[in-house]
């Protein structure tokens, strides 16, 4: 017999967790800088925003029987504060997360380094406002978006997977959810609501991107907080929720308590 999810090894999940957000950067970074806007025929936004959604659709149904499929730090600390996830496994989860992220980001710079003329100081699809910015939109708009984005998109999470949602269908909504947040906001920031997304090309675009990498921890983070508690306190009150083992936070059912 299967064990349930309460009972998967923790250094599974933290497994599950790294490849889920290596995938995660791999696949949505990827395109942005190998595909988005390839000579004659690019995938542009659209492409982009939709690859993003792909990675977190299967990688929720590939791995979220392990770990929850939460690959971003944001979501981690939303479904602590929805009363979905424990205090104790969140610095792992997030540890992880991030070293996946720049595990994947190393492999894409190993490959976009092969084409003459490659510079990651050109963006690499590091997140940044300003003259950083794709629109060139303002530092107080790119908080406005990253926390408002970051907000909705943890709020789905927490809809999506509560027990009395369809089951199976989770993923799906996650992925299209992701999708939608990066048509709106990829002109703003180049969208992150992921602070372990942020991190991995930032390190490789060098100092710009390393400067203003604190907005794209402090407002995903503050945004998926908020969205949790909102949830806990409001949506999900005096919702009785059955006790269903072995579903995970975001493949089916919510299992954290």
């Amino acid at each position: 017999m299967a064990p349930s999810f309460r009972e998967v090894a923790m250094y599974r999940k933290c497994l599950a967790e790294f490849i889920g957000t290596f995938w995660l950067v791999l696949g949505g970074c990827g395109s942005a800088v190998l595909a988005a806007t390839f000579p004659d025929v690019g995938i542009g936004f659209t492409g982009v925003a939709l690859a993003f959604g792909l990675t977190v659709l299967t990688g929720a149904y590939a791995l979220g029987p392990v770990s929850g499929g939460h690959f971003n730090p944001a979501v981690t600390v939303g479904l602590w504060a929805g009363g979905r996830f424990p205090a104790r496994q969140i610095g792992p989860y997030i540890l992880v997360q991030v070293a996946g992220a720049i595990a994947a980001a190393a492999v894409l710079y190993a490959i976009a380094s092969g084409k003459p003329g490659f510079d990651a100081a050109a963006g690499f699809a590091a997140n940044g406002y300003g003259a950083h910015s794709p629109g060139n939109f303002s530092l107080g708009s790119a908080l406005i978006t990253e926390l408002v984005m970051t907000f909705m998109f943890v709020l789905i999470i927490l809809g999506a997977t509560h027990a009395r949602a369809p089951v199976g269908f989770a993923g799906l909504a996650i992925g299209l959810a992701l999708t939608l947040v990066h048509l709106i906001s990829i002109p703003v920031t180049n969208t992150s609501v992921n602070p372990a997304r942020s991190t991995g090309p930032a390190l490789f675009a060098g100092s710009w991107a390393l400067a203003q990498l604190w907005l794209f921890w402090l407002a995903p983070l503050l945004g998926g907080v908020l969205a949790g508690m909102l949830y806990r306190a409001v949506l999900e009150r005096d919702v009785p929720e059955p006790a269903v083992e072995g579903q995970p936070d975001v493949g089916l059912r919510p299992a954290h308590r």
